[in-house]
């Protein structure tokens, strides 16, 4: 063993490739170290907490039966990212009914949260208006069309490209652009604000 720590890239190679020859305890470090941003870009998708989770689970036990076919042509978060934005838009339209029928639940939404006491009234008027504008947002975004929002959660909160967008949607790089286009300027003309 060496004195020295290997790098984290190093790690996640090793890790990864000891987890494509079906070691389950690197397969678990693999899915620990990439989970929450997995869940995150499942639940900016389907916009509820208890599917997303559900798909989460689904995801990793694809991730694990396809894990062996991995090449390493690309990163394996895009690898992975490709599935999950498959999977969540999947879900989507085989729910759709359902989805459309019904508000999601949110669990973060129903939980009563202990706020301390504004020391002022100007503190409690911006913690108001503060709450009111990210239930906006919450609100508007719900509202996208899922393959809008899909693009829009791979761009605003994982950060690919344009490029690693269209390689994970399977589509054209353009058609990424366009549909980046019309999400923020929806977002915006639901949020009242000149696209």
């Amino acid at each position: 063993m060496s004195a020295t720590a290997p790098l984290p890239e190093e790690t996640d190679s090793e890790l990864l490739r000891r987890a494509q020859s079906g070691d389950e305890a690197a397969f678990g470090a693999v899915m620990k170290a990439n989970y929450e941003r997995t869940f995150r870009l499942v639940y900016s998708i389907v916009r509820n907490e208890a599917d997303a989770r559900d798909l989460c689970q689904e995801i990793w036990v694809k991730v694990w039966s396809e894990l062996p076919k991995f090449r390493g042509d690309s990163k394996f978060s895009t690898w992975l990212h490709t599935i999950a934005t498959r999977r969540s838009l999947d879900h989507l339209r085989k729910n759709r009914r359902w989805f459309d029928k019904f508000l999601p639940f949110s669990i973060e939404d129903a939980e009563i949260k202990s706020v301390p006491e504004p020391s002022t009234e100007e503190t409690a008027r911006d913690q108001t208006e503060g709450s009111e504008r990210v239930q906006q947002l919450k609100d508007a975004l719900d509202t996208l069309p899922p393959k809008m929002r899909a693009v829009l959660a791979l761009r605003e909160i994982e950060g690919l490209s344009y490029e690693e967008i269209a390689k994970v949607s399977d589509l054209p790089t353009g058609t990424v652009m366009s549909r980046l286009y019309h999400a923020r300027r929806l977002l915006a003309q639901k949020l009242g604000a000149k696209p």
